[in-house]
């Protein structure tokens, strides 16, 4: 045991020796930088404190990293076992924010999804709806760069009296804004078409059938009935969203569309692809 003791103290005396050497050539090199070394030791001390003041301008993301965004979310579309031809957006909170419902439409966009609808029970986007489609066309220059802005095109379509306005022709994507008048009420108002057609003897009541009210229900044929309805927020409602379109439809619930993030969104989208809808089957 002794032995051990003593091969340990040995070995101590070593390093001590060792770290002198160091220490002394450590003090030589300090002479000769001649206050260099202050200077990094200062500079290390400040870029921390430098980079945790708030960031005053937001940085542009480079054009390569735009272009790998694009990649990736394209990917994405082509990698999910089927893709949403038309989703909903249905926001169950009482205060919408603009930014984050823009990213969640140019995102859907990006993945290759054709159609997005839009809604709120309030209305407040029907209101609003210029406001709406400047934030999405503002995200989709952010988030996709001029280049990728041009390779998806978007036509706003919209209900109310601006009906005409922010229609883009050749577009890949159709954004549409919806509010509560475009479900029970235009039923509501439907009907009553029919009834007008047959008191004033245009039509009879042989003539009414599901086919003619989906076809007055239906502005354009060629916009499919939602395939998929992201629902954001608390309530457990479809408050009103389209009760004529969505038979077939598959809801998904997400907390809250504040701070949404586009991981949020393919997760559902990955959801959406491994549902087994069996259509009455």
């Amino acid at each position: 045991m002794v032995h051990v003791y003593e091969f340990m103290w040995r070995v101590l005396h070593v390093l001590l020796h060792i770290h002198r050497t160091f220490i002394t050539l450590f003090r030589i090199r300090l002479r000769n930088w001649n206050g260099q070394l202050w200077s990094r030791a200062l500079a290390a001390l400040l870029v921390p404190i430098a980079l945790s003041f708030p960031k005053q301008k937001k940085l542009v993301p480079a054009p390569g990293k735009l272009v790998g965004r694009r990649y990736r979310w394209g990917a994405d579309g082509k990698s999910l076992e089927k893709l949403p031809d038309h989703i909903g957006l249905l926001i169950a909170e009482e205060e919408p924010r603009y930014t984050d419902i823009a990213n969640l439409v140019v995102w859907c966009m990006a993945v290759g999804i054709s159609y997005i609808s839009v809604y709120d029970n309030h209305g407040v986007f029907r209101r609003n709806n210029s406001r709406l489609m400047e934030e999405i066309l503002k995200q989709q220059q952010e988030l996709l760069g001029l280049e990728g802005s041009k390779q998806h095109s978007v036509e706003f379509l919209s209900n109310g009296p601006d009906k005409q306005d922010h229609q883009v022709l050749s577009c890949q994507s159709v954004v549409k804004v919806l509010s509560p008048d475009d479900g029970k009420l235009r039923i509501v108002q439907a009907a009553q078409e029919l009834c007008r057609a047959v008191e004033q003897m245009e039509k009879t009541a042989k003539d009414i059938n599901v086919t003619v009210l989906d076809s007055l229900l239906r502005e354009s044929k060629t916009t499919p009935d939602p395939d998929l309805v992201l629902k954001f927020g608390p309530v457990e409602s479809t408050l009103g969203f389209l009760p004529w379109h969505i038979r077939l439809t598959e809801f998904i619930s997400l907390p809250s569309h504040v701070d949404v993030s586009y991981e949020d969104l393919f997760s559902a989208l990955q959801h959406y692809a491994s549902c087994e809808q069996r259509l009455g089957k």
